[in-house]
C-alpha cells in the first residue's frame, strides 16, 4: 500500500471539470488485485448534496486528482462514493475506485488540434501549457 498527500480534486462533469475545494486530502493505491484506490476528501459542507446524490445513487464518476506536488499533471480516476462522515463543518468524503488508463498520445493529438486552431505561437504555448494540465476531453480521439 502506497499513500500520497491529495493536492486538488476536480469532478467531470460531461466535459468540464468541477473544482472541489480541498482542505486536505490522501490518495492511497491499495495495490491489490483489483488495482483499487482510495481517496480522502476533507472538504467545506457546502458540497454535501453533491456527494450525498452520487452516494445515493451508487454513482461510478470520473474526477481529476493532483497527487503529491501541485504541479504534478492531474490523475483520471472512476470511483464512487463509500462514505460520508461529517465533521463540524466540514465533511471527510471517501472515495472508492481504480486509476484510468491515460490516453495514449493525447500531447500529440492536442498539439495537432492547437494547430489546426491556428494559434499564434504565444496563443498555442499557453493553451497546450493549460491544456496539458487539465486534460479536456479533445474534439477526435485517435
Amino acid at each position: 500500500m502506497k499513500t500520497f498527500k491529495l493536492m486538488a480534486f476536480h469532478l467531470l462533469n460531461e466535459d468540464t471539470l468541477q473544482p472541489i475545494h480541498i482542505i486536505d486530502g490522501l490518495t492511497i493505491n491499495l495495490e491489490d488485485s483489483h488495482q483499487t484506490w482510495v481517496l480522502e476528501l476533507f472538504i467545506p459542507n457546502e458540497y454535501y448534496s453533491i456527494f450525498k446524490t452520487l452516494q445515493e445513487n451508487n454513482t461510478v464518476f470520473d474526477a481529476h486528482a493532483v497527487i503529491s506536488f501541485p504541479d504534478n499533471e492531474p490523475a483520471p480516476f472512476s470511483v464512487i462514493v463509500s462514505t460520508i462522515n461529517e465533521i463540524g463543518d466540514r465533511l471527510s468524503v471517501l472515495l472508492k475506485g481504480s486509476i484510468k488508463a491515460r490516453r495514449q498520445k493525447y500531447a500529440e493529438q492536442l498539439l495537432q488540434q492547437l494547430l489546426e486552431e491556428g494559434l499564434t505561437n504565444e496563443e498555442l504555448l499557453q493553451r497546450f501549457q493549460h491544456d496539458m494540465k487539465e486534460r479536456p476531453k479533445l474534439n477526435r480521439q485517435q
